[in-house]
């Protein structure tokens, strides 16, 4: 719905019946970490308005353009980046962060993938202090392989949040690329690692990168799991694919998915 202006949308979204927006910071501002003041406050104030609460932010590192976490003379710029994006996430009145950004995390941009793991972890160690400090959660996506090889599943990301020893991070579920990514389907994998505090928010959206009930995969499943298992998170729409249009789509994605919060009792 980037045809409309952010009232707008917000008013849009709320109508069809969603709780709260996920920003992409790049909608906001080319260079999101000086987004001033008065604008910040706008944001939020727009959303509050419609009824919407802001759940966070997503899409990271696309802008400014040629941050890389894993190239060592990269890192200290990206790493700054996503100290300001918790504090960007904080002032719009969000609760947690989702890192995906594949281009800006290729160990191919180091000169070996112990040097790329490194500065990767540096980066990262940064975002959850500063997401810590903040009461918020920086969530590590587990990404399709398609897209990158480094940290591909809730496994790997745990793991290696595990390494980095910062309490602000978590890792997340995307039940597109858990399709790639991962050895059973997504509802086994929250089975398993919703109790374990690891999983910080999901999104949900088929394997054909459209949104829910646009596809074949049926997300019954994953509400059962996130209810029985008490998520309280949000719950997020994230298709890639906006067709016949993002209105029709985020539309369709609104019924399906609150038909089945019902179905399961309420849920998250």
């Amino acid at each position: 719905m980037r045809e409309f202006e952010f009232a707008e949308q917000c008013r849009i979204t709320a109508d069809l019946g969603f709780d709260a927006v996920e920003i992409a910071p790049f909608t906001l501002s080319d260079d999101p970490a000086r987004l001033p003041a008065a604008r910040r406050r706008e944001v939020r104030n727009m959303a509050a308005d419609a009824g919407l609460e802001v759940a966070g932010l997503h899409w990271l590192m696309n802008v400014p353009v040629g941050m890389s976490i894993t190239d060592p003379a990269r890192a200290e710029v990206a790493g700054a980046h996503m100290e300001a994006m918790v504090e960007l996430c904080a002032d719009l009145g969000g609760e947690m962060l989702v890192h995906g950004s594949p281009d800006a995390r290729n160990p191919a941009d180091a000169r070996d993938g112990v040097t790329a793991r490194r500065a990767a972890a540096a980066c990262f160690a940064r975002a959850g202090r500063a997401a810590a400090a903040a009461n918020l959660r920086y969530c590590i996506e587990p990404l399709s392989p398609t897209l990158t090889p480094f940290l591909n599943s809730v496994a790997d990301c745990a793991s290696f949040i595990d390494e980095i020893e910062a309490s602000g991070l978590m890792t997340m579920l995307d039940t597109c690329a858990a399709a790639d990514s991962e050895d059973r389907p997504a509802h086994e994998v929250l089975e398993e690692w919703l109790p374990s505090g690891r999983i910080g928010h999901v999104h949900v959206n088929d394997p054909n990168r459209r949104a829910p009930g646009q596809g074949e995969m049926r997300f019954g499943p994953v509400m059962q799991v996130l209810a029985r298992t008490g998520y309280r998170g949000y719950v997020s729409a994230e298709p890639f694919v906006y067709e016949p249009s993002g209105l029709a789509v985020a539309s369709i994605a609104a019924g399906y998915m609150r038909g089945l919060r019902e179905a399961v009792g309420g849920g998250p």
